[in-house]
């Protein structure tokens, strides 16, 4: 029986974005496209960053390479051979979307501008990833996750008050621009669809973190105020992160504040929550700073489990904060077949790797192939989509095109 159909299956993706924007061609992959990973005859620069597997460094052992490749295929080209530019653009008559995260002005150099690309394939998508767009005043400005985080508006909300911002975890500015990218990338495609025309899709990462930001950009707009750093305590006011006897939990006071209430008057620690001004949403509201404080003395020597199993039984929305290697063992992640091994044949063995991120019936995700190897495909793409036989594919090898 054949595996059903992905979402976009039939769809060719040219990926030319370093390690900053590559989990956008990888959520392509993840929906069935053929994502082709251009990348340098040495590798891309992402293949140099860790941690490697069994802490053996190797441009064919990164993590981070693997999670942001998923399901690609490689194809080693040099961009500054015009050998390298042509077998590109030939490529590219025949693709459908190109993705990528160069400098601004720098596909105009190599000779693979919006213009020249669009007269040989009006049908083509293509996706510019830059940290402050193609234009204005700072499209020649570098910038990091960091910078980005900061000049996107996710850095100053982030931390306590009274205390300097916090960075946040991981890398949300990239991957803020890698979603709003494919969704882009989707939505041109859809409008292709009517228009049989392709579309030149300038994307700013600064200003994709800014819009990520869910509260920022609202709060200024409504009441023109720069909102401040509230800790653990959500912008709503209605959530708040608590530490207990062996680990965190997320309070919340909009489930049944009665049950809620009588718990913790049975514990002898509701002190003037009693009132019955509290039993109103919005006293809960004005007065959340004080609610979490008295509810925060409470739980703290409760054992976590303990505390999160009584709030379920009671129907209260609280939650356990866990740490991110909790999740392996988690049980709803396990009985959701979450993580999935791929099988990776070169090592003999199979990784683990985050599942999907979304469910769709029809055209389910899934991991189509391990992370490709440097160069592994360049032959069959050549061969297959150019024509080139095996004399001229090991000509450009040789003087190192490919």
């Amino acid at each position: 029986m054949s595996e059903p159909a992905g979402a976009l299956d039939g769809l060719r993706v040219l990926d030319l974005t370093g390690h900053r924007a590559q989990l956008c061609a990888r959520l392509l992959a993840d929906m069935g496209a053929d994502v082709i990973k251009i990348e340098p005859p040495a590798g891309d620069d992402a293949r140099r960053i860790g941690p490697f597997l069994d802490d053996l460094p190797h441009r064919d052992r990164s993590l981070f390479f693997w999670f942001y490749n998923l399901g690609k295929r490689s194809l080693t080209l040099d961009l500054g051979d015009p050998r390298g530019v042509e077998v590109l653009l030939q490529l590219a008559r025949s693709a459908d979307v190109i993705i990528e995260s160069f400098a601004p002005g720098t596909l105009d150099k190599m000779g693979l501008g919006w213009d020249t690309l669009h007269r040989e394939n009006p049908a083509l998508v293509l996706c510019s990833i830059a940290p402050f767009g193609q234009t204005g005043p700072y499209r020649d400005f570098k910038a990091d996750d960091t910078v980005l985080a900061a000049m996107g508006g996710m850095l100053y909300v982030n931390g306590f008050p009274g205390h300097p911002p916090v960075r946040p975890l991981g890398l949300q500015a990239y991957h803020s621009s890698s979603y709003f990218g494919a969704i882009a990338v989707m939505i041109a495609l859809l409008a292709r669809d009517r228009t049989a025309e392709g579309q030149w899709i300038d994307l700013s990462m600064q200003e994709s973190t800014a819009a990520a930001v869910e509260h920022v950009a609202a709060g200024y707009f409504e009441r023109g105020e720069a909102e401040p750093r509230r800790g653990t305590l959500h912008w709503s006011r209605f959530f708040r992160v608590a530490k207990c006897r062996d680990g965190y939990i997320m309070h919340c006071t909009l489930g049944d504040w009665t049950s809620l209430i009588e718990w913790v008057k049975a514990d002898g620690k509701a002190g003037d929550l009693e009132a019955p001004e509290y039993h109103q949403v919005m006293q809960r509201f004005l007065m959340a700073e004080h609610v979490f404080d008295v509810l925060d003395e409470w739980v703290k020597d409760y054992p976590r489990e303990e505390l999160i199993e009584r709030a379920q039984l009671l129907r209260q929305p609280y939650a356990t904060v866990r740490p991110p290697e909790a999740l392996f063992d988690d049980e709803q992640l396990d009985s959701r077949g979450y993580f999935v091994e791929v099988e990776h044949p070169e090592l003999a063995r199979k990784i683990r790797y985050p599942g999907a991120p979304y469910l769709f019936n029809g055209t389910p995700w899934r991991a189509r192939r391990r992370p490709p190897l440097v160069g592994e495909h360049s032959g069959e793409i050549l061969r297959e989509d150019l024509g080139l036989d095996a004399e001229a594919i090991a000509v450009l090898a040789a003087e190192g095109v490919i």
